[in-house]
């Protein structure tokens, strides 16, 4: 067994938050209606992609009857349909949907992950639990030899990657979180911040379908670019819109 798949393993049978773990298992018990015939997955999610990556994706966690019920992160909700159909049209995809886990979906050069790997309930996390799970984060780091950058979804997303920039060493403070945002001094990888897709940030338009599409163009962009010609900088990658 390789190192990441000794990762994905110990994420998936990982117990050391009761609370998820009940509310998880409790979900796979009653399902949603529409959900009726679904053996749902109702354990840890484990990250999504190859280890051979360049770009690693840091969402929150499982959606209840999302990757709760699907095993693969974003997948089955429509954050994930929202998620995906931008990174198919930056070309990190194979495909814009993803339904299950043998639709078909591939990604490219992308790797999936997450604070947690647990559903929480109302998707508000304790502090604990975003510390039970962050060794896994740092896990998923060590084992990315390619990795050259990291699109954090969220404010949570981005205030934990940022902790873990800053004990290597990549970083010297937290910016303030805000979509468009973009660390990085090199040669360290880039940190850049998206609002997450939420239906709550996708119906209100605070995150359009464009603005998610920018920021992994913008990845896309910064991937391509030799690091030995790339100056420091935190602050907003472009004009991002005022929403």
């Amino acid at each position: 067994m390789s190192e990441w798949e000794r990762l994905q393993s110990d994420i998936i049978a990982c117990a050391r938050c009761l609370r998820l773990r009940q509310y998880c298992a409790t979900l796979a018990q009653q399902k949603r209606a529409a959900y009726r015939e679904w053996e749902y997955w109702g354990k840890p999610v484990p990250n999504f992609g190859s280890p051979e990556a360049q770009l690693l994706i840091v969402g929150l966690a499982p959606a209840a009857h999302g990757a709760n019920r699907t095993g693969r992160m974003f997948t089955g909700d429509r954050s994930g349909d929202f998620l995906y159909r931008a990174l198919y049209a930056a070309g990190f995809s194979n495909q814009p949907h993803s339904y299950h886990r043998e639709d078909g979906l591939q990604l490219r050069n992308v790797v999936i992950s997450a604070v947690l790997h647990c559903a929480p309930p109302q998707n508000r996390p304790s502090r604990e639990e975003i510390a039970h799970c962050k060794p896994f984060l740092e896990r998923t780091l060590e084992l990315l030899p390619k990795m050259r950058g990291i699109v954090a979804l969220g404010q949570i997303a981005f205030r934990e990657c940022c902790s873990l920039f800053r004990k290597k060493g990549w970083l010297q403070r937290t910016p303030r979180f805000a979509h468009g945002m973009l660390v990085w001094q090199p040669p360290a990888p880039f940190l850049l911040a998206s609002y997450h897709p939420s239906q709550q940030n996708t119906f209100t338009g605070r995150l359009s379908f464009e603005m998610l599409h920018q920021v992994f163009c913008q990845a896309a962009q910064l991937l391509q670019q030799p690091v030995h010609e790339c100056p420091e900088r935190i602050g907003p990658f472009t004009k991002f819109g005022n929403k």
